[in-house]
């Protein structure tokens, strides 16, 4: 007799997550899990909590409820925005030394951070603010890499960023995953590489949570429930099954 099916293991566990401030619940007893080397895309209109969610998982704001996470994960963290000024004298390889010594990382872990991102060495040899939107982005992808984290998660890692520097920055990601087995959690407007890149999807609107794959949460209907409008997005031909 064939044994059944192991079901994957769970990189990450919420049960009954809620955030508030000065008592209006932002994130109300939110349940979800994510399999170890999947993709989960957080979406929803604006101010639905979900640069919230995302600081709450990383433990950096209060909350009521269960976050956890496999053991002996690392999380490496790209923020939606770095307080950081683009026209600070510091280079690329300043930002990533920086990174590694609070890490303790070895320079062949930078090395291999900026390998995995396709940075070249002469590009972060020049001053953060003489690169391009999608290097400096990819910068920060290389950085939440140094330290060797199991788990990469991203407060919309292509927002500012024009639409080739996009393409390379997800299809970066998406290698990432494939390649290092890591598993990804990102925020994203574009419900087009949404549906192209994630492998279960969660929308957050107006106090509810809708939780699944890309086929089933991205409807006419249901994302016109969620977004109180109607949302239409482009399905890439090359998108996987």
């Amino acid at each position: 007799m064939d044994s059944p099916a192991k079901t994957p293991p769970s990189a990450l566990t919420v049960e009954n997550l809620s955030v508030a401030f000065g008592g209006t619940a932002v994130i109300d007893r939110l349940s979800f899990t994510v399999p170890h080397g999947s993709a989960l895309a957080i979406v929803g209109p604006n101010g639905a909590g979900k640069s919230v969610l995302a600081k709450a998982l990383i433990g950096s704001l209060r909350h009521e409820g269960v976050v956890k996470w496999e053991a002996e994960t690392k999380i490496g963290y790209v923020p939606q925005k770095l307080d950081i000024e683009r026209d600070l004298p510091i280079t690329g390889r300043d930002f990533l030394h920086a990174k590694a010594v609070v890490s303790r990382a070895s320079a062949g872990e930078v090395k291999k951070a900026l390998t995995l991102v396709g940075l070249k060495v002469e590009s972060v040899a020049r001053p953060i603010g003489a690169l391009s939107g999608g290097q400096f982005q990819r910068l920060l992808v290389a950085a939440a890499l140094i330290g060797g984290p199991t788990v990469l998660l991203l407060d919309e890692p292509t927002a500012g960023v024009d639409e080739p520097g996009q393409d390379t920055i997800n299809h970066t990601i998406e290698r990432l995953r494939d390649e290092q087995g890591l598993t990804i959690l990102f925020i994203s407007h574009d419900l087009s590489v949404v549906f192209q890149f994630a492998t279960n999807v969660l929308c957050l609107s107006r106090g509810r949570a809708c939780f699944g794959t890309p086929a089933h949460i991205l409807t006419p209907q249901l994302l016109r429930e969620l977004y109180g409008a109607p949302v239409s997005f482009h399905v890439h031909d090359d998108v996987r099954p």
